[in-house]
């Protein structure tokens, strides 16, 4: 299906997405106690991260990130400010970082979906739209040490690919439709933050755990018995 990008919506879903995610990163360079050249390439590793990805699964040439200029230049503006930012300021939205997390990936998963529609299949749009609004945290993540977000905590990456899909299938192009699309995707973000929606899981940890436990039980019972048996043994040769 032929979808008509907007230039001037998609430029409001780039700035949006680069800001929330260029101060998430710096954000957490200066948790680590990065420096500030640090803070600066984790701010746009996780900005710009997702886009670089996105563009190597779908052929785009990798320099055309040098040709988003404004992006950049807003990239950098907003790390400054979160560097100088007040400490106590950056404490409270430390408080609302899954607002703003949620607000990134709402932003980068419909330009990524967007950048794909008319062009390729829905699973390629919907893969785009996914990679766009995870990517460059699951590098922010890596880089920091940390466990990815989007691989353990709260149902993130299907809220992307559920955005990826219905710009496919056309149900929302416009600029309204899309302003409301972004909103639905903070929504059900900060829902599943909220009521801790989780993706099914197993843990193989616990399971080795309950395993050795068991066995333990299980030496223990067998240690119990030999004992109550050499016992009787003995009891009978007394009488």
């Amino acid at each position: 299906m032929n979808i008509q990008m907007d230039m001037d919506i998609f430029t409001v879903f780039s700035i949006i997405g680069t800001i929330a995610f260029a101060v998430s990163g710096a954000i957490v360079a200066m948790e680590e106690e990065y420096d500030i050249l640090g803070v600066y390439v984790l701010g746009l590793v996780t900005a710009f991260g997702g886009g670089v990805i996105r563009n190597l699964l779908i052929g785009v040439p990798i320099p055309t990130i040098w040709t988003q200029g404004m992006l950049l230049k807003t990239a950098v503006i907003a790390m400054t400010i979160a560097f100088i930012l007040p400490v106590k300021w950056l404490k409270t939205w430390k408080k609302s970082e899954a607002f703003f997390d949620a607000i990134g990936l709402s932003a980068f998963a419909i330009q990524g979906a967007l950048y794909a529609a008319g062009k390729y299949p829905l699973s390629a749009v919907m893969v785009a739209a996914m990679l766009t609004g995870i990517g460059g945290g699951m590098i922010r993540d890596v880089l920091a040490g940390r466990k990815p977000l989007v691989l353990r905590d709260e149902i993130y990456a299907v809220w992307a690919l559920a955005a990826g899909a219905v710009i496919s299938l056309g149900w929302f192009h416009t600029p309204a439709q899309l302003l409301i699309l972004f909103v639905i995707v903070i929504i059900f973000r900060m829902l599943s933050v909220h009521y801790s929606w989780r993706l099914p899981r197993r843990s193989l940890k616990y399971a080795l755990a309950q395993s050795i436990f068991h066995a333990d039980e299980e030496k223990r019972a067998a240690a119990a018995s030999a004992i109550q048996e050499q016992e009787e043994v003995e009891r009978k040769q007394n009488d």
